[in-house]
Order: C-alpha cells, then structure tokens, then sequence
C-alpha cells in the first residue's frame, strides 16, 4: 500500500496546479512503486499505474480492463454513492464514449468517427487557417503583452469546435464558462461558486453544470431535427445506434465531450507549450530557424502537457499486470503525466526537447479509446504555430503563469508573457 501522503496527493486537485509537488510524488512512484494499491482519505483503495508500459497494457486490453463498470474519475466514497443513488445504479453522470465498453463504444464511436479522420479534416484546413490568423492578428494588436492562455489559446480551439458542432458564435463565451465550471470544479477562481469547495460540493456543482449544458443542447437537437445542418450537431440529433435514435443521456453526453474535450484539452497544451518556448529559448531559436521541427514540437508539447491526468479502468476477471496480479472488480488509476515522465521511456524527460524522438506518449490514450479528436487537435495546433512563429521575433514570461486546481483535465490557466511581433 502506498503511504497515505503520497496517496492523498495523487488525487490532490492543488498538487497538479504545482508541477514540482505532483511530478516528485509520480517519480517516487515509478521508483519505488510503479504499480502499487493506494486509499487516499475518503475514497476506495484503487491502484496507481505509473509506468508508460503498464499504461499502454492496460489501454491494450479494453475487454479485460473496462471503463464504465465502475467511476471513469477518480471519485470519493461520498460522491460515488450520491452519483449512483441519482442515475439509478449508474456511477457516471453522463455516458459518453469515454465511459462505455463494447459494443456501445464501437458503435458510438463509428457515428461520428469520419468527421475526425485527417481526410475529412483536410477541407477544414483553410477555414482553420483563417481562424488562426485572425487570433495571430488579435494577440499583434495587444501591443507586446497579453495573458496568452486567456487571450488566445482559451478562444481559438473553442472557436473551431464551436464551428464544427455548429455553436453560433455569440455562445462561445458560455460554453467556454461552462467548460472551465465543468473540469475546474474545484478551482475557486473557475468553479460556479468563486470559492474553495469540498468534494460534496464540487459534485454540486459539476452537476448543475451538467444540467445547464443539457438545456442548450436539448434546444440545439430539437432544431436540428427540424432542419438538420451540415455540422456535428446534426450528425448526434439524427443519429441512430442499431435503428434506434440515441438515448437522451447518450446524445446529451456526445454533445457535452465534444463541446468541452474539444477545445480545453488542445487550449491547455498550446498554453503550455508556448509557456515551454518562452522558458527555453534555445528551443525557440531552433524552431524558428526550421520549420521542419514543427512536428516534433507539436508531439513534445502534448507529452510534456498531457492535459488529462488520469482515468479509471476495473478489471473484469482476475489478471496480471507486470507480473502483478490484479483481482476481478479492482479499480485502476491510470496516470498519464507519469507515464509520459517515465525514465525507461523518454532520455531526460524533464526538459523540454523539440527533437525528441520517437515520442511515444500516451496522452491522447492508447488502444480502443484513443481521444477521437487527436487529429482535429494536432492540425489545429499545427495551424496556429504555423501563422504565430513566422511573425514572432521574441517571448519572454511576463509574470509568473498559474495552473488549474483540478485532478482530471487541467492546464495553465494563466500564461502572462511580453513578445515582440512584425
């Protein structure tokens, strides 16, 4: 069992806002535990998986290790029991792709699959591209300052995903709110409240959330049902597994993964990684000078990021993993920092290498589940570096940039630099 301290910091919502304190408490993991059982105060003992190997193992066999059996998250005692007594048995507040196994994950998966693959993206790819330089002349007529988290990387993701669902524009701004309520429930500057929650309180508020998020796109498929579009709204709304239209829960919940996965997941590692250029110039320089070390860039950024933390597996027959057994009903921690820190993996995996190759991170997931939207988020991010880098001559921190208190999807929520542009 790992020790209390150590466990009760792993699904600490303040130590990932402090890179130093959860990256330490993963190192002594993969140390000296790297697949190890862990109780933290008020939640189901569960264990911890550390190592980018055991990780990709796990991810392999999604008939052996399952997602919606049990919590997707890690949740405490409390909250799953309340969770459960409201969705009649079920653990999840919403069932989208991420918490369904086989045949549903398939079969929801194939629904909207071909919207994601690179040659559908490929007629996108201008319309981004506008996108993107309309930000890039945005962040030019601030001056030679700007929080570039809040002032570009929050806004131009959620922009084109926006477009993609078929949000009008005027929207933007709530279902960003919303989105920053949703993953950042225990942050007191994101949460509903504006104030420091316990876990009871941050379910509250996740699930009203929830709720506000179900009424506008309840709204959004009655009018699509009317007049179906050509954008992803209308692909949901008129959808059908097996014949039958989808669920209200399940087309709630794909409305819902696409409208907040879709952005804050790439918003979180284009800040970082321009938080990553202006630590090291030497990095910079070498990316200004070749283009072709674009995408290198890119793959380092979403390592060295790796926006979603962690999500939850149960084994569904007595197994092994690492040599480890591991018993039927067990609850599984996958944690994604530390497999894309992992020593037996990647040459020096603290610094920042441009160059690093291969990558083989596993933030996007692995296997069956791998993120839907990997693409659409590496050609988006492709896209803007491609518009920014050319124009932009230096950058420097501006202050000192300020991480999200949360243990799922977090990011920098604050990234205030000085630059100058032509």
């Amino acid at each position: 069992m790992i020790a209390q301290e150590l466990a009760n910091t792993i699904v600490d919502p303040k130590a990932y806002a402090d890179w130093h304190r959860i990256d330490a408490a993963f190192a002594q993991l993969r140390r000296e535990s790297p697949l190890a059982m862990a109780q933290p105060d008020n939640y189901d003992p569960f264990w911890v998986v550390t190592r980018n190997a055991d990780i990709r193992d796990i991810e392999l066999r999604n008939e052996v290790f399952h997602n919606g059996d049990r919590a997707t998250i890690v949740t405490t005692i409390e909250n799953d029991r309340k969770v459960r007594a409201m969705m009649g048995g079920s653990p999840h507040l919403v069932r989208s792709l991420v918490q369904m196994d086989n045949p549903d994950h398939g079969n929801y998966r194939k629904l909207t699959q071909s919207w994601f693959q690179p040659q559908s993206l490929n007629s996108l790819e201008a319309r981004i591209r506008t996108i993107a330089r309309g930000f890039v002349d945005r962040m030019a007529d601030l001056g030679d300052q700007c929080d570039f988290a809040k002032d570009v990387a929050f806004l131009y993701p959620l922009h084109v995903i926006m477009e993609v669902i078929g949000v009008p524009a005027c929207d933007e701004a709530r279902m960003l709110k919303l989105t920053q309520e949703l993953f950042g429930s225990a942050d007191p500057e994101l949460n509903r409240t504006g104030s420091i929650v316990d876990s009871a309180e941050g379910l509250a508020s996740v699930q009203a959330t929830v709720a506000d998020f179900m009424i506008y796109f309840n709204e959004m498929t009655d009018d699509r049902r009317r007049q179906a579009r050509n954008d992803l709204a209308s692909v949901i709304a008129n959808g059908t597994i097996n014949g039958e239209p989808l669920g209200h829960l399940e087309a709630m919940s794909y409305y819902i993964i696409a409208a907040t996965a879709g952005h804050d997941t790439t918003s979180n590692t284009t800040s970082g990684a321009l938080w990553a250029l202006a630590e090291n110039p030497d990095q910079f320089a070498r990316l200004k000078a070749d283009p072709g070390l674009m995408r290198g860039f890119i793959e380092e950024s979403i390592r060295w990021e790796t926006p979603v933390k962690h999500f939850m597996r149960t084994a569904t027959e007595d197994t092994e993993v690492a040599g480890q057994r591991i018993a039927k009903g067990d609850w599984m921690m996958l944690c994604y920092p530390s497999g894309n820190r992992d020593e037996a993996v990647f040459n020096d995996p603290y610094r920042f290498d441009i160059t690093r190759s291969p990558n083989k991170h596993v933030a996007f997931g692995y296997g069956a589940h791998v993120c839907l939207g990997q693409h659409l988020a590496r050609m988006e991010m492709r896209i803007l570096w491609e518009e920014l880098l050319p124009r932009l001559e230096a950058v420097e921190l501006a202050g000192t940039p300020k991480r999200m208190e949360a243990n799922f999807v977090c990011g920098p929520k604050s990234v205030p630099i000085r630059f100058k542009m032509h």
